[in-house]
């Protein structure tokens, strides 16, 4: 019915015929780790003992809000960790890592990126290059940093990892692949790093940047040995409804340490009001196994629908995905713009507006956004983007129903590898 209400070509519409045929396999399995993990929340809210009042916040200071508390005692047996800090204070993935570095490192101690360079934003935080010099970067603070490249094949180089990690305090992982050409990393393969890390230094800090990586599988970093998740609430687990936000979760004194990085030394988690946000991040997390599924089915339906269309998609739809993001090589800048203007018509807001490359904060080269949201910035809604340098590489995520999805990128194929001369 797709047909009644988007001008699909009828070739593309065949394309889109038989990538439904071709996911049915993989949307299953999608839907198994829904399932599982909707009712691991339910029991959460449940056994936490969610109650009405607990929907309503606090203003000022925030001191005794048990409301909040109760949010990060439900999100904690969410994820399996001891302590989190889930604050509508955290203004974006960046900002909730910054505090997290900052939190656990101090003057002379290391920072190791145990998987490359990590996300653009992050060299700001770090000092690397010119990104955030003079603006108080871990390196002004008398922190080293160093890195281990990921191999030629995408994946961690052990022994590198080994080496280095001896000497570090704390390891940086990033699950998600940033503006890079690779699959989300497993819980496997963290697995992995974690115990090259602990072979040679069991006293060093594990830290995982979880963005876009949460419910996408049945478990969380930290089963597999990680000490500290951080991660945004208007990514996978705002569900789509939560406006802003974000959280630090993991082990207790680690909790601590960083909360007084939060808020000031000697305050630490017991400040920080939460206004009238307390019920949309409740229910946004409530909803996020259910709309993490959706955006997961998304991402499978367009890596099948660009590989039919000759395009290489990474993952592949076949692949296991722990993360809701696509990659792939455009080709040239009017196929990034075409597709990028796609998912801008398929958007429920600002459908009419043009995306065109600007000057991005974090970013060294002009990017390209497509992303008509109902929150601005919100990636687990269908966003796409892509920095302005060969091979103009388009960066997919997100969906909140997978119907409206499937129309949003069957308009963005077509106006990238199809349009009419």
């Amino acid at each position: 019915m797709i047909e009644q209400f988007y001008d699909i070509q009828p070739n593309v519409l065949e394309l889109d015929r038989q990538a439904l045929a071709l996911c049915s396999a993989q949307f299953a399995k999608t839907e198994q780790i829904r399932d599982y993990n909707q009712l691991k929340m339910l029991r959460a809210f449940t056994d936490c003992g969610v109650e009405a009042r607990h929907l309503v916040g606090s203003t000022g200071y925030g001191v005794w809000d048990d409301s909040r508390n109760k949010l990060e005692q439900v999100f904690c047996k969410a994820v399996g960790a001891e302590d989190a800090l889930v604050r509508p204070q955290f203004m974006s993935g960046t900002h909730t890592i910054a505090v997290a570095l900052f939190g656990l490192l101090r003057p002379g101690n290391t920072l190791l990126a145990a998987t490359g360079r990590p996300y653009d934003t992050l060299e700001g935080v770090i000092g690397l290059g010119e990104a955030g010099k003079g603006c108080g970067t871990l390196r002004e603070y008398g922190i080293q940093y160093d890195e281990a490249p990921l191999t030629a094949d995408s994946l961690p180089d052990y022994p590198a990892i080994r080496q280095k990690a001896a000497t570090a305090t704390v390891v940086h992982i990033q699950r998600s692949r940033g503006y890079t050409q690779r699959n989300a990393f497993s819980l496997e393969v963290i697995g992995q790093v974690v115990a090259a890390v602990r072979e040679v230094n069991p006293a060093a800090v594990i830290f995982v940047d979880n963005c876009y990586g949460e419910f996408t599988q049945t478990a969380e970093p930290l089963a597999v040995g990680a000490d500290i998740i951080a991660g945004s609430f208007i990514k996978n687990p705002g569900g789509g409804i939560t406006p802003t936000g974000g959280y630090i979760a993991g082990k207790a004194g680690l909790v601590e340490k960083i909360s007084h990085r939060f808020t000031a030394p000697g305050i630490g988690k017991d400040l920080g009001c939460t206004q009238d946000n307390l019920r949309a991040m409740f229910l946004g997390l409530y909803y996020a196994p259910g709309v993490v599924c959706e955006a997961l089915k998304t991402a499978i339906y367009a890596q099948c629908l660009l590989a039919l269309a000759g395009v290489h998609p990474v993952p592949a739809y076949t692949e296991e995905h722990n993360d809701i993001v696509t990659c792939f090589d455009s080709g040239s800048e009017a196929a990034l713009q075409g597709f990028c203007s796609g998912i801008q018509q398929g958007s429920p807001v600002d459908s009419l507006a043009t995306p065109e490359p600007a000057e991005e904060p974090g970013y060294t080269d002009k990017v390209i956004m497509a992303a008509g949201a109902f929150t601005e910035g919100s990636t687990i809604e269908l966003s796409c983007d892509g920095p302005l340098r060969p091979p103009y590489t388009c960066y997919l995520q997100g969906g909140v129903n997978f119907t409206a999805g499937r129309a949003a990128v069957l308009c963005a194929v077509q106006n990238a590898f199809f349009a009419k001369k």
